[in-house]
């Protein structure tokens, strides 16, 4: 049979997903009355819940007897590492661009990738059914694109169709409405080449992607790059960068072809398909599978390396232990390595002298908060220190950090404040360019720069503004940036909240719990505007006297409380705050131990 392999490559929301479903219900995967959900590659929970795509998928369609791999890929630079390794087993890319936003970070990001491999490329422009639509101006855009990531005259020359995948339709003149997704389609077959089919050399497959399954352990999901493989067969795993090792011997236990949304077992596959082999105890990422007479492993594509870490840790609070089904650090640091398995940009490290906390290195805010919300869900109690960028030193001794160019669209009337802000954070304005009607900014920006500050841009863009970054480059260290401009009201003892007590602290700044809640000594309870901490007592009852009851002067009047997801606590966290993370609640609380010598600093010493 016949054979394509194709990724589909695009930023957060420009509609990925969704033209994929119709890619799979046009090709006739699903059944004429079958129930089908929207965005059905996102099968994750937390994937279904946030919109995004997190984890690559592959999923398979025939059309005019030819197979079709897709590769549905995460649109988030957090997420690069899902990217870069699956680039590797197809043959060309479909870039998807949003009719009105245009090619954004991310886009660039993934596309520089696809490009630097020698993939063909089919611009596909979606949503032109948008009200807001910039068709034209936009197919500019991605020629700049392609031009300033230094494409060959053939990728400059790439066909552009345009699409609604909401609607299920493809056309090749913005004109001329489509009525299906067929001119898609044709232009793959016509224009993305079938992958080299050398079925008389021996096997040899590299490991792109791994998948887990408590019954048969990891699955090592490849393209084999020649030969044949057959159930059962003997095969040798080796390794590119550790040629140190010796190549270990193996066996095919059972073999898998992609076939719409599942997989299909076979006897038997040849060189071209994407596969799923198990059987292989410890096979990883960057394997090479190969035949046993036939030792030669394949380079693999460099991963980039973290810029962010956080420390997890055993939670040793005073209500530890309660909530959570996994509380050790053995339980931990397990959950921990398992994920490294799955994920090759998260680094994973033991601390030296300490028995219960690990350093977890990853690409981005957004990556790792996605692993502990994952963690949360699966039973994991832990706590979590304040995100850090990884710094390091160049040749000549100086300091350099992670930078992140960043691009927001706001209104026109919040540029100024916009500027503002990131002029406090040391960001560089690189460009600014009118969009319809709103205003472009590029920035070049210290990664810490960029902690907290999703929420103030909201609210300084009246929630209509749009933000993306994506990891730049390593630049001199610009100096001290204040991460928080605010305090924190800090519970004063141990017990259940009361509406007296947080009445009384209101007055103090904006609060985060409502009566009933438990809390403890040195717990955050609510946001102070100054700079310093301010103890509060949210325990605190109306004492009684034999003239007045408890009740009977005024009805209290509570501020409702600031309800903050994980990445907003994350967000809040000073230096010397950690977050409690457990399956029920999320509690930040101060990480110095000794509350009450604490509490006596923040009272002047009395």
């Amino acid at each position: 049979m016949e054979l394509r392999n194709i990724a589909i490559i695009a930023h957060v929301d420009h509609g990925k997903t969704t033209l994929v479903d119709e890619m799979l219900k046009q090709a006739g995967v699903y059944r004429e009355n079958q129930e089908v959900v929207d965005r059905v590659m996102d099968s994750g929970d937390l994937e279904r819940e946030r919109g995004i795509t997190i984890l690559a998928k592959n999923t398979a369609v025939t059309y005019k007897g030819v197979k079709i791999n897709i590769v549905d890929t995460p649109g988030h630079a957090d997420f690069g590492g899902e990217v870069e390794r699956v680039l590797k087993m197809v043959s060309g890319v479909l870039l998807l661009v949003d009719a009105a936003e245009g090619p954004m970070p991310q886009t660039r990001f993934v596309l520089s990738r696809a490009l630097e491999l020698g993939h063909r490329v089919i611009v596909v422009i979606n949503k032109i059914d948008r009200p807001d639509q910039r068709i034209h101006e936009v197919e500019d855009e991605v020629l700049e694109l392609l031009m300033d990531l230094d494409a060959t005259d053939e990728q400059l020359d790439s066909p552009i169709l345009y699409c609604s995948g909401r609607q299920g339709t493809a056309t090749k003149d913005p004109n001329v409405p489509g009525t299906d997704l067929q001119p898609l389609f044709d232009t793959i077959l016509d224009y993305i080449p079938a992958p080299p089919q050398d079925t008389e050399a021996p096997f040899q497959m590299l490991v792109s992607s791994i998948d887990y399954n408590e019954f048969v352990g990891r699955i090592a999901i490849g393209r084999i790059e020649r030969g044949v493989v057959r159930q059962n067969q003997d095969i040798a795993v080796c390794n590119f960068h550790d040629y140190q090792t010796p190549a270990r011997k193996a066996r095919a236990v059972a073999l898998f072809e992609f076939d719409g949304l599942g997989r299909t077992p076979v006897t038997e596959s040849t060189a071209g398909n994407i596969i799923a082999i198990s059987g292989i105890g410890d096979v990883t990422i960057g394997d090479t599978i190969c035949a046993v007479d036939k030792v030669e492993p394949l380079p693999f594509v460099k991963i980039s390396a973290p810029t962010l870490e956080m420390t997890f840790s055993v939670n040793d609070s005073p209500f530890a232990g309660r909530e959570g089904k996994f509380v050790t650090s053995r339980q931990i640091r397990e959950r921990l390595y398992r994920e490294t398995m799955k994920d090759v940009s998260l680094r994973v490290s033991d601390i030296e002298n300490a028995t219960d906390s690990f350093n977890v290195a990853g690409r981005g805010e957004m990556s790792l908060s996605i692993l502990i919300e994952t963690m949360r869900r699966e039973g994991y109690e832990f706590q979590v220190s304040p995100p850090r960028v990884l710094m390091r030193r160049n040749e000549k001794g100086q300091l350099e950090e992670p930078m992140e160019e960043l691009v927001a669209d706001v209104p026109q009337e919040c540029v100024g404040a916009v500027i503002e802000k990131m002029g406090t954070r040391k960001g560089e304005l690189k460009e600014m360019t009118p969009v319809g009607s709103r205003m472009r900014l590029t920035f070049l920006v210290p990664s810490r720069g960029l902690f907290g500050y999703r929420n103030e841009f909201l609210t300084d863009t009246h929630g209509e503004g749009i933000m993306a970054s994506v990891f730049d480059s390593y630049a001199p260290y610009k100096g001290d940036i204040q991460r928080r401009s605010t305090g924190s009201l800090i519970a004063w003892e141990t017990g259940e909240a009361v509406a007296y007590g947080i009445w009384n602290a209101q007055e103090r700044g904006i609060m985060f719990i409502t009566p009933g809640t438990k809390v403890y000594g040195g717990m955050v309870v609510g946001q102070s505007p100054k700079l310093e901490d301010i103890p509060v007592n949210v325990c605190r009852t109306k004492h009684l006297t034999n003239t007045r009851a408890s009740g009977s002067d005024e009805a209290l009047r509570l501020v409702p409380p600031r309800q903050m997801s994980l990445e907003q606590c994350m967000e809040f966290l000073s230096d010397d705050e950690l977050l409690e993370v457990t399956p029920q609640s999320l509690r930040i609380r101060k990480s110095i131990l000794d509350h009450s010598k604490r509490m006596k600093n923040l009272k002047g010493g009395k």
